[in-house]
């Protein structure tokens, strides 16, 4: 009977091992995706590992304030449930019968106060500390737009330099399929990242060029509004190099999970290097407003820039989707009174959903135009010259 026993034990011991391994090898083919190193953790619940000063002494405020509160939480409940258990009718307690207590008052009184004060203190350092932006190294604008982010280099290192970042058109298409692939950086790699100097100060100074976002990254500690009309600002000082992530924290319309921020750190050698290069690479891509360009350039030129900006919403094909209106066929793409579509590439239509693209050269509004006059079922034969824009600007 013995022996009986001790061999189903260890039948089922090991069918034990075998079903935990089982488990274990499907948890892991059905959850691929692991933690991505300066952005989001699978199954996190705690902040973002700090990397600037800020975001550690705001993980300190918050656990500081967490066992604070449990603390006022147990003592709180524990009075309740001792007076409960230890007053109660059965074991035959009598109330007590009175109207004040000086000391009743004074406690519950000075108590909070000092509770007050002990969150208060720390907090408001670390609140002047986060709003203080003097002094900074290196200045950029990040402006928000429908649905991406401009930034512009306005002061230190890099002054000049200006571009747009925007969701990496294959995450993007991923994302459409309905059967995305399981990445770590899923909807959060972008085609230009921030660029900054590790151990330097960073002054954002954030606006919007349509709705309000807020451009946050949590690893710096750092969530600032960016609202059309005002400018706002907020700063982070890196302390180790790496790539980190975060979103527009502000729900800017139905692209708003396309918004990503994409910050990388690099050493100061590195990023000098960058400037450099970038400097190099603009003063490439410069265009002459007054150049007359060929059909098959700009259709060229107008393909790239469609695919960068426009096909998100209008889609490769041009058929739009849902309140996005198609490209294809559509009248004011195939009208030959040019202006009324410079018009709605320069000012926008937000009531139809349309943002602005002021932000684009004038020779990439003129390629882009014509890439849509000449794609697809439109064959116009027709161009927009980048004079065209620089007139309708004025």
């Amino acid at each position: 009977m013995n022996a009986a026993v001790r061999q189903l034990g260890r039948a089922c011991s090991r069918y034990s091992l075998a079903l935990g391994a089982t488990l274990a090898t499907h948890a892991a083919l059905a959850n691929p995706v692991k933690d991505l190193p300066g952005g989001p953790a699978v199954n996190q619940l705690n902040l973002h590992p700090p990397v600037t000063k800020i975001a550690s002494e705001q993980m300190w405020l918050h656990n500081m304030m967490l066992v604070l509160c449990l603390a006022i939480f147990v003592a709180v409940f524990g009075v309740m449930f001792y007076s409960i258990i230890k007053h109660r009718k059965s074991k035959g307690a009598v109330p007590a019968n009175f109207h004040e207590s000086v000391k009743v008052e004074i406690a519950w009184t000075v108590v909070p106060f000092i509770i007050v004060i002990l969150m208060a203190l720390p907090a408001t350092k670390v609140v002047v500390a986060m709003k203080d932006t003097t002094n900074a190294d290196l200045t950029v604008k990040a402006t928000g737009y429908q649905w991406k982010w401009g930034y512009d280099y306005i002061k230190g290192e890099g002054e000049g330099i200006g571009f747009l970042s925007t969701l990496d058109v294959n995450q993007r298409n991923a994302s459409d399929s309905g059967k995305p692939e399981a990445v770590d950086d899923y909807l959060l790699r972008v085609d230009n990242p921030l660029v900054v100097p590790v151990g330097k100060k960073v002054r954002i100074i954030t606006t919007a060029n349509d709705v309000i976002h807020a451009w946050m990254v949590p690893a710096f500690g750092v969530k600032q509004d960016a609202i059309p009309g005002f400018v706002r600002d907020t700063w982070f000082k890196a302390e180790k190099t790496g790539d980190f992530y975060g979103q527009c924290a502000e729900l800017c319309g139905k692209e708003h999970a396309y918004m990503p921020i994409h910050v990388k750190v690099l050493s100061a050698e590195d990023y000098s290097k960058w400037v450099d290069g970038k400097k190099k690479e603009m003063a490439a891509k410069a265009d002459d407003p007054a150049k007359v360009w060929k059909q098959e350039e700009l259709i060229a030129r107008g393909e790239k820039v469609y695919n960068a900006n426009c096909a998100a919403c209008h889609k490769a094909d041009g058929k739009g989707a849902g309140p996005i209106k198609a490209l294809d066929g559509s009248p004011v793409v195939l009208s030959d009174k040019h202006e009324d579509q410079v018009q709605v590439l320069l000012n926008g239509r937000l009531d139809k959903g349309m943002p602005a693209w002021k932000q684009l050269s004038d020779t990439e509004i003129a390629a882009v135009i014509t890439y849509t006059k000449n794609s697809w079922s439109n064959k116009t034969g027709q161009l927009v010259q980048p004079a065209e824009i620089v007139a309708a600007r004025k």
